[in-house]
């Protein structure tokens, strides 16, 4: 009756707290910061200066996964929120043939390496499929409605797109390639487009060349233009070892020199690069890029940037800071993006994605102060669970936390399981599973998910229905169980309780894994193997991530 209450105060204006993470803020209270400022893998990060020069957007990769392109908010560059997604249910929406294609789990496909830009009152966002083209969406209010995609240059292999709308109203586009496609990579082009950035008017001309030399692996540019010099700035060297370069040019067709402006060092911060540049305000610069972090993912950090020499030099010297002074703000409010969910609202959280296009059989809030799950249909010939669409996960927060959820499994059928699931090209699950009259506490393993290794399941143990449907219309049984996992050192240790209070370790320690191009990600799965019976499912209560 609390759940049920909760929920409907907040229908009418659906207006949350700010949230404030247990297990990772990089505000020190102090008038500094700590990196990473985002301790969760947003990859290939891109910010801009809104409207007001007070806001700052964010947004990332989301490849295949839906909600997409998400939108973070910000007042000093760290402390974010997440506050919007460009992509709402579907990649594509509009696009028959592209909707049907990612309705099945395409596993880092779809969107990469976005730009985020305001130009003339409004904020667009390019990115590019490697599979289909250069797309484009855009709004006036980066919290409020998107444009559907559009295609702007279609076609395979470009990747890493941003726009330049210079001073006389031309508009530029700097592209990466792909080389999984196009079979050629460490190059970049830059064409001309139409003034409203929709089609392109000229060729792609070759501005860059990272082949035979260091600067292999040259993508991800960023365009922008400053007293009269054309920049570029990318990353090079490889992802998780590489640097940040700055090019210039009085062209935007080049030729143009380069610097590295940012690397490792002596720090202990591997492949400090791609992002993006913002000058503030009040005068200062800074500069958003991501550290590869293995199966925590690509988190993000921030640094300033000095223009003293005449390059923008980041760091400090040239190298990554870890604690430093915050950029000058009007705001003071500590904030960070979601983690933990009571399921009280009639929408789904912020945090939460699904695997696929999404389709109301994965699972809708209820009124009832939980979010159920249905169990997906697998293919009689899957040997795992990589290609399970519903899955509802989020990314993972810190490099060390714990998760516990309390759920109900409700099933009408053998075989129907449900529970917590760490995934990534390795997964583990904590699941409970129907077996005849009684559920199964089960520990599901893969490694090389991704190649279609088979999963192994482990039996922890036999667990009688904590309720019962007593009708002979469509019976179910449940099971009300709380799971925990604990995460440190990317390995996981799972925990289960039947009433909350204590808790058993329980299973194999997992090495976790991160998936394909993103960090692995933690949250429900739902799935069974029988395609005619009713579907059972999970009722999640709430998850809480917490430090222990």
């Amino acid at each position: 009756m609390k759940k049920m209450i909760a929920m409907l105060a907040v229908l009418p204006m659906m207006a949350t707290a700010q949230y404030r993470s247990q297990v990772w803020s990089p505000d020190n209270g102090d008038g500094t910061y700590t990196n990473p400022v985002i301790n969760a893998d947003y990859s290939d990060p891109d910010v801009c200066v809104g409207a007001s020069g007070e806001d700052y957007y964010m947004t990332a990769s989301s490849f295949q996964c839906i909600p997409g392109l998400p939108i973070l908010h910000s007042k000093d560059l760290v402390n974010w929120e997440i506050i919007n997604y460009a992509l709402k249910d579907k990649l594509y929406e509009g696009n028959a043939e592209l909707i049907e294609h990612f309705n099945t789990p395409q596993h880092g496909n779809g969107v990469w390496a976005p730009s985020i830009r305001f130009h003339n009152g409004e904020y667009y966002i390019y990115w590019g499929d490697p599979d289909f083209g250069v797309y484009m969406v855009k709004t006036s209010d980066p919290a409020g409605e998107w444009s559907e995609p559009l295609c702007v240059i279609k076609g395979q292999g470009y990747i890493d797109t941003t726009p330049l709308w210079d001073e006389d109203g031309r508009c530029y586009m700097v592209n990466g390639w792909a080389n999984s496609r196009s079979k050629f990579a460490s190059v970049l082009t830059v064409r001309e487009m139409s003034a409203d950035g929709t089609k392109p008017i000229g060729q792609p001309v070759i501005v860059f060349d990272g082949n035979g030399n260091d600067n292999h692996t040259c993508e991800g540019p960023k365009f922008y233009k400053r007293d009269g010099w054309y920049w570029i700035m990318c990353p090079a060297g490889g992802v998780p070892t590489g640097f940040q370069l700055a090019m210039r040019s009085k062209s935007p067709y080049g030729p143009y020199e380069h610097k590295i402006v940012l690397a490792q060092g002596k720090t202990n911060i591997n492949g400090p690069h791609q992002g993006g540049w913002v000058h503030t305000k009040y005068g200062e610069d800074w500069f958003v890029h991501f550290q590869d972090k293995e199966a925590y993912g690509r988190v993000v950090h921030l640094n300033p940037v000095d223009w003293s020499t005449g390059w923008p030099m980041m760091g400090k010297k040239g190298e990554p800071v870890t604690t430093y002074t915050k950029p000058k703000s009007s705001s003071s409010v500590v904030v960070n993006p979601v983690e933990s969910d009571e399921f009280n609202a009639p929408v789904i959280g912020k945090q939460w994605q699904w695997q696929a296009n999404y389709d109301e059989k994965f699972g809708v809030p209820t009124a009832f102060g939980t979010f159920r799950i249905y169990t997906s249909k697998m293919n009689p010939e899957w040997t795992n669970l990589w290609l399970v669409p519903n899955m509802l996960l989020q990314k993972t927060p810190a490099d060390e936390f714990t998760v516990t959820a309390k759920l109900r499994m409700t099933s009408k059928a053998d075989d129907q399981f449900g529970g917590l699931i760490m995934m990534g090209l390795d997964y583990s699950a904590l699941v409970v599973k129907r077996v005849g009259s009684t559920f199964q506490l089960v520990q599901m393993t893969c490694k090389a998910a991704d190649k279609g290794k088979a999963q192994t399941e482990n039996v922890i143990a036999t667990l009688k229905p904590t309720a019962e449907d007593h009708t002979e219309y469509r019976p179910g049984i449940h099971e009300d169980i709380y799971l925990r996992m604990k995460v440190k050192d990317s390995k996981l240790q799972y925990a289960y309780s039947l009433n909350g209070k204590k808790f058993t370790d329980c299973g194999d320690e997992f090495q976790m894994k991160e998936g394909k191009w993103i960090g692995a990600k933690f949250g429900f799965v739902a799935a069974e193997s029988n395609a005619k019976a009713d579907r059972g499912w999970v009722e999640a209560d709430w998850i809480r991530v917490t430090k222990d």
